[in-house]
């Protein structure tokens, strides 16, 4: 059996990278095979429960408020409607909800012990429940994992150095950091990034070093490829083609055998013929539901019957780890501290987030 190894280097990655086509299939898939029930895909709901208005200037973000897109805003939503949303998520085959705040870090206050709330009432739905709120505390992610939380998503987005390219407004040590708040706590990690946003393929192998290095491996990767939404900085990039999706998926499964590889944004751009080579090579873990926070997603029906077509099956959920229990907020043995940490602020211009700012203000 193919051994989960923790000191990766760039230059093995590239090789397995670069390998010729079906022999990188072959081998991704056999290790697929020997960790995972290859015909089982494990499936998400990604809800936005607070959309646009963020103060980041990630260069492929509708959602940062510095730009000029189509997405309309809205406040946090209730406990009432995500309940709603959930069950509406796990009679469409869902085991996993993943709620997604537009948020720079989490806060003490109201709006986190509503998100809290959230929390215990998805769990107590026997669903799976993720969050993806930007960088948190110790403390914070404890609170999470207290109230139920099975997962936390937090992406590094590219390799370090890409990274600069994309993002002024927060430090690559810092995804780092939170990632290791909530390795503090039973909360599992879901930590992955996005590919064509002009970076190089060494910088995808740079990735796959940061994450596969981290010891334990996140439990959950996802792959997106980038959706190039108008009025962002990379609003010209071209998408990237199935092969190089291919490819990425496959190397993500050799490097980390564990761990769930989902094929995140981007669906809609490929063929079933394209998403079925990539459960091949080793994904296997989707988000379903018309759209993903703000960007466009296959239909669920439709994912039904490609998973009908292709003799897969949707995960059930827990089935990777127990289901945590729920303490209710007055039981609770954490409580806020009111912490105001120091994120970091490298703020270097990048220029072509700095232009798309310009543009916005024109157009706005």
């Amino acid at each position: 059996m193919s051994e989960t190894r923790h000191n990766w280097t760039k230059e093995e990655i590239l090789d397995i990278y670069n390998k010729p086509f079906m022999e990188l299939l072959y081998e991704a898939a056999s290790v697929h095979r020997l960790h995972h029930d290859p015909n089982t895909v494990q499936v998400s709901t990604l809800l936005s429960i607070k959309t646009g208005g963020c103060p980041e200037d990630c260069g492929y973000c509708p959602q940062a408020a510095r730009y000029h897109t189509d997405i309309e805003g809205n406040d946090l939503m209730s406990v009432q409607q995500v309940k709603a949303q959930a069950l509406r998520a796990k009679a469409s085959g869902s085991s996993r909800v993943c709620m997604g705040a537009a948020w720079r870090n989490v806060k003490d206050g109201e709006e986190f012990d509503q998100v809290l709330e959230m929390v215990r009432t998805i769990n107590k739905l026997d669903m799976e429940v993720c969050c993806t709120l930007g960088m948190l505390t110790e403390n914070q992610a404890q609170r999470l994992a207290e109230a139920g939380l099975y997962a936390y998503n937090h992406n590094l987005d590219s390799s370090e150095e890409y990274y600069k390219e994309v993002i002024s407004t927060r430090g690559f040590e810092d995804r780092l950091q939170t990632i290791d708040n909530v390795r503090k706590t039973n909360v599992t990690v879901c930590s992955g990034g996005i590919i064509g946003m002009g970076e190089k393929i060494e910088d995808r192998a740079g990735m796959l070093v940061a994450l596969s290095t981290l010891n334990p491996q996140p439990e959950s990767v996802p792959i997106n490829a980038l959706v190039a939404v108008e009025g962002t900085p990379l609003e010209d990039q071209q998408p990237i083609s199935i092969w190089e999706m291919v490819r990425m998926v496959a190397t993500t499964r050799i490097v980390m055998p564990e761990t769930q590889v989902r094929l995140s944004a981007g669906r809609t751009q490929m063929t079933r013929e394209g998403q079925a080579m990539c459960f091949f090579a080793g994904a296997n873990s989707i988000f379903a539901g018309d759209k993903l926070l703000t960007t466009p997603n296959p239909d669920v029906n439709e994912d039904m019957e490609m998973f009908k077509q292709l003799g897969l099956n949707p995960q059930k959920p827990f089935i990777k780890k127990m289901q945590p229990q729920s303490v209710e907020a007055k039981d609770s043995q954490y409580q806020a501290l009111g912490e105001k940490p120091k994120w970091s602020r490298p703020e270097h211009k990048i220029e072509r987030n700095e232009a798309a700012k310009e543009k916005a203000k024109v157009v706005k």
